[in-house]
Order: C-alpha cells, then structure tokens, then sequence
C-alpha cells in the first residue's frame, strides 16, 4: 500500500490511477529487490516538476542494504548530474558508469523510469551493494538476469501488472523458490528450495527441462486429488496469475508473473511456496469452527428443550405468582437461545443483533398477547455485537421489554418500542420506550431493583459490561423509558 508522509504529501500530486499503479509496484517490488539484491527507493515528480520525493523503501532479503539509513520523505532537486533527473528527462533507465561510494561502500547505482502511456509516473532508484555479493553461481546469474529483464519491464510499463487482481495481496519472497519457464513453459531453472518443493509433491525426476503443467498435472492426478485444469492458461496468460497446487502429500502456492520484452513474451518467472503447514492449519481452524458452531446449535437444542419444560410446568400451576415466573423464567432461557441459535451459523466472532431482538420482540408480543395487543417494534440498528456481550444484551432487552409490558402497559394493550443506535465514540445506545402509565411518583431504579427480580439482573448484567442504565418518563409525560449505554 502507497502512503505518502504527511510532510510531503502537500508536495505531491498523485492520480487515482498512478496511485493504483504504484500500490501495483509495492505489492511486488520485493521480488525485483531479492533478484537484484538491491535496495529499491521510488521516487515521484513534484507538482513543479523541479524537485523528486521519495515515497517508498524496500531492502533486498538476498543480501546486504546498500543504504543504511530510511531515506522516505526526503527530497532531492531538480538537477542535471543527479541519474533520478537524468532517468525522468531521458525516459530512459539510467546508471552509473563505475562504483560510486556509499558511506565508503562501492555500490551500483540504477534509476528506471516508471513509463505508463508516454509519462513517466515515478522513478525507481536501484542501489545493489557490491562488497556484498554472493559469489557468482548458476542462482546468481540467473537472479541478476531475471532483476535486468524486470527493470527493462518497469521502464516500459509492464512491471508491475496493471491487469492482475491480487486475492492474496503479498506474493512469496524470490527465497522461498524460484523457477524460470522459457517461451514454451519449459523449466529452464529452479532454485534448490523450489526443487524442494516439488520433491514434496512427489516429484523423482530432474525438474529442469521438465514441462511445468504437464508435470505438474500429473503429479497431482497421481495422488488422487482433482487436477486444477485452468493451471495451463494461468501459466500462459499475459497477465500475472496465482495458482494453488495440492497433492495429498503437500500443497504449493504459485505467483506467476509473464517476462516480456519490446517484442513479446520470452518466458515466464514463478515464485512459489511450501503451504503444507499453513492449509493443515487451515483445515483445524475449519474443523474447529464447525464444532464451535455444532456446540452452540446443541446448547440452542438444549435451552429450548428446558424452555419448553418450563412452560409444561407453569400450565400445571395453580398459583398465578408461579405461572408468571415460570413464564418469566422461560423468556429468559428462550433469550438465550435465540443468541446461540443465531451463533450457530455465525463465521465470525459477532452476532447481527438486529435479528436477535427482532425474535426477542416477537416472543414478547406473543407473550403478552393472551392478556392484551402489544405492538413490539425496533427502531434503528444494534449492529453487530460481540458474541461475549451478546448473551447479556439479550438478557437486558428481554427483561425490559417484560417490564414495560408487565409495569408500564399494566398487562394490557400498548406499544413497546425498542431504539437502538451507535454512537460517535463507539458505545450502543438503546431505549426501551412504552405508551403505559408512566412511573410512580418517588420512583428510584436502586430501590425497585432491591425487589424486581427483572430490574436487578439488569443492572447486575450492565455492571459487569461497565454499562450505564437509568428508568425515566418520556418528554411528552405519556409512558416511560428504559435507557441503557454500553461501551463496545
């Protein structure tokens, strides 16, 4: 992601879709940093066109920086003997001619102009510190080879990919395995850990000189697993693509850019990575995720299966005191179904409390319903609230909306209106507001909760949440209303 310094930002001016080009670059600048064994630095043109501002960074994992110090957000001027300057007039990849000193250390040093339709949208500055490179080898000519034919393509516009929709955002690092296709999707090299890779697979052969989808193919058919059949058009499609390569023995993550030059495609680079730990890790949190939901839609089972125990009981009840808390009771438990029911089929750690008390109103109306019409509605939303206070929450609204029906309606008919809503800081707001007959006079909720049963669960659910709760007539003198605040 592209952040420009907040002390630069007034300088620059950056289009929505040179914005979209360079977050393109930054999402796979690294691998042209680890082939390179280069620091990168991108600068980009002032609105005057007279001063560059370096907005991005990366170091190379493959070797030694060449530049010690964070150089984003400085600034360099407009001048003709710095290569940046030189790059941006020029239109043209720009170095210099010998070894220049860094801090003492001999460095080489590129700048490429990132060209898109003629314009130059920013320059990429390449510092490759020579006291630390590897001694040549095969991974090394190819790793400079490959960064060489990676610059050419960023001075022309096609690195980075402008048509590649990352899914996964951060591609694999060059160290983690490399191999080089030529125009035919032959292996013409593969580093040591991406042989590796494959030996996991279960590959016995040579992979070098191997057609890669063929031999890939089959050795995934050879394990039993389906074979990806859109693997050969990712391989061959001009724009970067992501394949995923599974066998029964381990599976593969692919990032395949396409190497061009002014005349077309020439091959194809494929950066991958062993997944075998991270899908095993996928597949527990998978199997875990299921038998969370399983216990909730068990408990939910359960709670109703109580629930509907205590309705049986209460029918059998003479006394009308104990029918009404055994009514009262199984509103409780039948509240906390609803959470679980509804945390049941939930992928996440939250509750669409919404849906929650929409079933919660519902009761409460059927409920009161054998003594009078009560009209239960919601106003607003709760959003979505965490599962560890949504089991308290329910609790809170059904113990109001059973004493606005119980106290304010009388029993009898009325409206009970449920206003939810978030606040700038964060917190929920909700009203519980009847049309009743209001509250009595020298009402005090610590006192009334000292002998309602409902009003002291309330308040003993909203200290533990550090909520607030107060019981008030409405502005107009016509009902009252339960205010609840709780930090989230």
């Amino acid at each position: 992601m592209l952040r420009i310094p907040a002390s630069i930002k007034p300088h620059v001016s950056i289009s929505e879709a040179q914005s979209a080009f360079l977050e393109a670059l930054i999402d796979d600048w690294h691998i042209w940093s680890d082939l390179g064994f280069s620091d990168l630095v991108l600068w980009v043109p002032g609105t005057d066109d007279h001063e560059f501002y370096a907005v991005a960074q990366i170091r190379p994992a493959t070797g030694p920086t060449a530049l010690e110090d964070d150089i984003v957000g400085e600034v360099i001027a407009y001048d003709t003997d710095n290569l940046v300057t030189q790059a941006y007039r020029s239109k043209k990849i720009c170095e210099t001619s010998d070894n220049s000193l860094q801090a003492g250390i001999p460095v080489d040093v590129w700048a490429i102009p990132l060209m898109v339709d003629g314009v130059c949208w920013g320059i990429v500055e390449r510092h490759t510190n020579q006291m630390g490179l590897r001694a040549p080898g095969e991974l090394e000519d190819h790793y400079l080879e490959t960064a060489a034919i990676l610059s050419e393509m960023a001075s022309r516009g096609a690195f980075p990919d402008q048509g590649y929709h990352r899914l996964r955002g951060i591609s694999p690092r060059v160290g983690e395995g490399l191999i080089l296709l030529d125009k035919a999707g032959v292996v013409e090299y593969a580093s040591p850990n991406a042989v590796s890779d494959y030996r996991k697979l279960g590959l016995a052969s040579d992979l070098v000189g191997e057609k890669i989808v063929p031999l890939t193919q089959s050795l995934v058919s050879r394990s039993g697993v389906p074979v990806d059949t859109t693997l050969a058009a990712r391989i061959k499609s001009p724009h970067c693509e992501e394949a995923d390569i599974e066998t029964d023995r381990a599976s593969l993550f692919m990032h395949v850019l396409p190497l061009t030059n002014r005349h077309g495609r020439i091959g194809t680079l494929i950066v991958c990575r062993d997944t075998t730990e991270i899908r095993e890790r996928d597949r527990q949190l998978v199997t875990k995720d299921a038998t969370i939901r399983e216990i909730h839609h068990r408990v939910k089972n359960n709670l109703q299966t109580v629930s509907a125990l205590l309705r049986l009981q209460a029918r059998r009840m003479k006394s009308t005191e104990a029918q009404g808390a055994l009514e009262e009771a199984m509103a409780r438990v039948q509240a906390i179904a609803v959470v679980h029911e509804i945390l049941s089929y939930s992928m996440s750690g939250s509750v669409d409390f919404d849906d929650v008390a929409d079933r919660l109103l519902k009761e409460a109306g059927d409920l009161a319903s054998e003594k009078g019409h009560v009209d239960a509605r919601r106003e607003g939303s709760f959003g979505e609230v965490p599962a560890a206070v949504a089991t308290s929450l329910a609790l809170i609204v059904t113990e109001l909306c059973q004493n606005a029906i119980e106290h304010g309606l009388a029993a009898g008919s009325g409206t009970v209106t449920v206003a939810a809503g978030r606040q700038p800081d964060g917190s929920l707001h909700m009203s519980v507001i009847d049309n009743g007959h209001g509250l009595p006079d020298g009402f005090a909720v610590d006192d009334r909760a000292r002998t309602s049963l409902g009003l002291s669960i309330v308040t003993t659910l909203l200290q533990d949440l550090h909520g607030e709760f107060s019981l008030v007539p409405n502005p107009d003198g016509v009902g009252a209303r339960a205010v609840v605040s709780i930090p989230l």
